[in-house]
């Protein structure tokens, strides 16, 4: 048998083993013997199980578990851990993990050195290249994570005309309960995601709209408009919901982080104050962004120090700029800080985890805003560069907006 007919050959009998697996998930769960995975206990211990009879080897890994150190051309990053799962006299693997605390997590399994999604659980999210399943421990963030019995906000996926990009784009716009049958102008807030991700990523993995329907509810947060934009300037959209197709997802975009974004993002703000009631002036709005996105929200603020008086920086990669496209954003960072504090904004925020390994460009953004006496808001926290942080630092800055 030649080699390319070989591997042909282990490809079926693994898609088959797979499919059968799947198939016997589904029979169990039509019988009285339903299996249940992710089961969240009493005591906050969460099992999982998985029916692989003829598997080796059956894993689970998750950002519920500790997490490990991984080396990658661009430095150590934290990864979800993995814990090795059992098997019974029937073939269900399974593993309980310890009690959790209350969070939106998530999950893989690994059957046999592959990453799968769990056939027994429906709820699955996207993270720019990988779909990991999620589960939740009710109370996270003191509630906000979940969809609470409070009057709800819409959210749209809205298409703009962008002629400095040169496209039809999409972005993600939240409107606060009320908003279609009032005449209120509200303040806005521009929320930008991290590299690989899309104008999905907040209102998905970040729950946008249940922080702020209950923030809104509970009367910590002005009622305000959220965009949620996509950061990537070369695409229409996220990835399957454009012109491309079912394009395969990729971190390596151009156009990222060269100043392309920058220069474009005024025509979100027109297609906005043209389209939505909103106020239209410095002092109603605010931009804020993780990672990629926070690198972006500094750049737009300090290149436009009349536009914002609420920015707020989540684990930002202050100093990550590409080479090439249009350095003059870029260009005298510390002077335009300057100016921007000039304007006395009303709010400038940096969160930040502890094991980020970004905490050192940010330490030393905040020794230059230290030593020239700028004030501004510093929140650390645990952990690294994780969307637990970040959902963490969406529910600590808005309260602060717009006072």
């Amino acid at each position: 048998m030649r080699r390319i007919e070989f591997i042909r050959f282990l490809t079926f009998i693994f898609l088959a083993q797979v499919s059968l697996a799947s198939w016997a998930q589904q029979a169990l769960t039509w019988g009285q013997n339903r299996l249940v995975s992710p089961q969240v206990n009493q005591d906050n211990t969460v099992t999982f199980r998985l029916l692989a009879p003829e598997a080796q080897k059956v894993q689970v890994t998750g950002d519920f578990l500790p997490t490990r150190k991984t080396q990658t051309p661009n430095g150590a990053y934290d990864a979800p851990g993995v814990a090795d799962m059992t098997k019974d006299a029937k073939g269900v693997w399974s593993f309980t993990s310890t009690a959790l605390s209350p969070e939106l997590y998530t999950y893989n399994i690994i059957v046999d050195g592959v990453q799968v999604t769990d056939p027994l659980n429906v709820y699955s999210i996207r993270d720019i290249t990988s779909v990991f399943n999620v589960f939740m421990i009710d109370g996270g963030k003191d509630g906000l994570y979940q969809v609470s019995k409070v009057p709800h906000g819409t959210v749209s996926k809205v298409w703009y005309d962008s002629p400095t990009a040169g496209l039809l784009r999409r972005c993600t716009v939240y409107t606060p309960a009320g908003y279609e049958t009032g005449a209120e102008k509200y303040p806005v807030l521009y929320l930008l995601h991290g590299i690989g991700g899309d104008e999905n990523a907040w209102s998905e993995l970040g729950r946008a709209a249940q922080i702020m329907d209950n923030l809104i509810a509970q009367g910590k947060a002005k009622p305000m408009i959220v965009v949620m934009t996509n950061g990537n300037i070369s695409q229409e959209a996220c990835p399957g919901e454009t012109s491309e197709g079912f394009k395969v997802p990729s971190m390596m975009l151009p156009k990222t982080m060269d100043g392309h974004f920058e220069q474009a993002f005024p025509d979100i703000i027109k297609f906005v104050e043209n389209t939505y009631r909103v106020e239209k002036d410095k002092g109603h709005r605010a931009i804020a962004g993780l990672s990629m996105g926070g690198f972006h929200s500094l750049f737009i603020s300090i290149n436009n120090p009349d536009t914002f008086d609420y920015v707020g920086l989540f684990s930002a990669a202050v100093d990550r700029g590409q080479q090439g496209g249009i350095q003059s954003i870029y260009e005298d960072r510390n002077r335009k800080i300057d100016r921007l504090f000039a304007k006395r904004p009303k709010l400038f925020w940096i969160g930040m985890g502890k094991t980020d390994f970004l905490y050192k460009s940010n330490k030393d953004l905040r020794d230059y805003l230290d030593s020239k006496g700028y004030k501004y808001t510093y929140l650390e926290t645990e952990g690294g560069h994780v969307w637990r942080n970040w959902r963490i630092y969406l529910s600590e800055f808005v309260p602060q907006l717009f006072k």
